[in-house]
């Protein structure tokens, strides 16, 4: 399919989508037939094959922006160029980074660097896609939060402030597109199951000499009741249903996907 084809179907952006819940989100969202526009870190080989993966199996138009979430310009022009392909239905605020250290210690730039990629940027994007889709009558912005957009752990406090920034940012803009056909909500999941998690896995076993089911319980998914990991097309399925005509009246709210871990 030509890149600069236009199509009457939906299209949605999704930061961060090149491997991780972002790469699942694109297949859940292609799967229902929504074109696609990818972002992330890939060597060109690799965002080749995803996109001809999407294309072949899905059918539908793929795209890909390498939009730097760090820099504002980069993604107002992803957001832009993505509208010329014939409007953007669906933005998925998902790209985000993670450090793990004592404040006392929390390197400066790793936390310009986290506010920047888990925050900032879902200003940056939202404030681009906002205009086209007013134009249009429809938009569903989704935004990607985190169980830490409610709660916090130790350790963690660049992340932690950052989702619960984006959970403050959905509501806010929620209520200022109260009264357009637009909406804006949060998604926040608890330990999605991922390959990064799933090496996590297997080299915690290793150090601790405990079985890998041990790991899942006591240490990774230590905090969450339900002691099984978010699977990505849980969470594709509730983005879709905000990002569908069910999602009219669902707009401000954080919908948990959490195994109980907030219930506490």
């Amino acid at each position: 399919m030509s890149s600069s084809t236009k199509s009457t179907s939906p299209h949605v952006l999704i930061t961060g989508s090149t491997s991780g819940i972002g790469w699942g989100l694109a297949r859940g969202f292609a799967a229902k037939g929504y074109n696609v526009t990818l972002n992330g870190l890939a060597e060109p080989a690799q965002v080749e094959k995803l996109l001809g993966e999407l294309r072949a199996e899905f059918g539908v138009q793929a795209w890909y922006s390498p939009a730097n979430m760090m820099r504002a310009a980069e993604i107002r022009d992803m957001v832009l160029e993505a509208e010329k392909r014939g409007g953007l239905d669906v933005l998925v605020n998902n790209a985000g980074i993670q450090h793990v250290s004592p404040v006392e210690d929390f390197p400066d730039e790793k936390w310009d660097a986290i506010t920047a990629i888990n925050l900032s940027s879902v200003f940056h994007a939202t404030k681009a896609a906002i205009p086209g889709m007013k134009a249009r009558g429809f938009g569903r912005i989704i935004n990607i939060a985190s169980v830490h957009g409610l709660v916090a752990s130790p350790f963690k406090s660049a992340y932690v402030a950052a989702k619960h920034g984006v959970i403050g940012f959905t509501k806010s803009i929620a209520l200022e597109l109260a009264d357009t056909p637009l909406t804006c909500n949060a998604i926040c999941p608890g330990y999605v199951r991922t390959p990064l998690v799933e090496g996590q896995i297997s080299q915690q076993a290793k150090a601790h000499g405990i079985s890998e089911e041990r790991v899942i319980r006591e240490v990774i998914l230590a905090a969450q009741p339900k002691k099984e990991f978010i699977e990505i097309e849980a969470l594709s399925e509730m983005a879709l249903l905000l990002a569908g005509s069910a999602g009219k009246a669902i707009t401000g709210v954080s919908m948990t996907l959490d195994g109980g871990w907030t219930a506490r």
